[in-house]
């Protein structure tokens, strides 16, 4: 069903603006998935002209994980782009949990929603056990694109900045991408 509804969803998909956000999200994930090796807690959040990577790491080792994942991304791995954390799979379970709530403990009778309440629970555990499955295939058709094409990394650059009741400075990269 999704992969019929992204066939529908493909001219807004194939909008310049939605594409290259798509790519940068993929090179995003895939310079995370690189990063964790070396054991980086990191966030990111993607746009049309790049991406932002939150977290306490170097400078030349975003630029060595950025060159590495796009270029093997270029080499055909495409599912770099997918990542078990991203927001899409945050946001999937959420929405998803939040509607077994609302339709499961719905209506006017508290005591009958109350009596379905260990039935609402059981059914919302199956959708946090299940939903990321189905935010990694929303990711795949809908939120990354893990074929970078003709992608390519203009510059990285660290900004550093205090958050009050932060003993140490926010750590950000942002990696400026261009495609046609």
């Amino acid at each position: 069903m999704l992969e019929i509804l992204a066939r529908y969803s493909a001219p807004v998909l194939s909008l310049p603006v939605v594409r290259r956000t798509r790519r940068n999200h993929g090179l995003e994930h895939a310079t995370i998935h690189v990063l964790s090796r070396k054991h980086y807690r990191l966030s990111g959040r993607s746009d049309e002209t790049g991406f932002v990577l939150l977290g306490q790491v170097a400078t030349s080792d975003v630029e060595a994980a950025v060159s590495e994942a796009l270029r093997r991304m270029k080499n055909g791995e495409h599912g770099l782009a997918i990542h078990p954390n991203c927001g899409t799979n945050l946001l999937t379970t959420g929405l998803l949990a939040s509607l077994v709530g609302l339709v499961g403990l719905g209506g006017v009778n508290r005591r009958a929603s109350f009596n379905r309440l260990p039935t609402v629970m059981l059914v919302m555990m199956a959708v946090i056990l299940f939903s990321p499955l189905l935010g990694m295939e929303l990711q795949r058709l809908f939120t990354t694109d893990g074929d970078p094409q003709d992608l390519e990394v203009l510059r990285v650059e660290r900004h550093q900045f205090r958050m009050p009741f932060m003993s140490s400075p926010v750590v950000l990269h942002r990696v400026s991408t261009h495609s046609s």
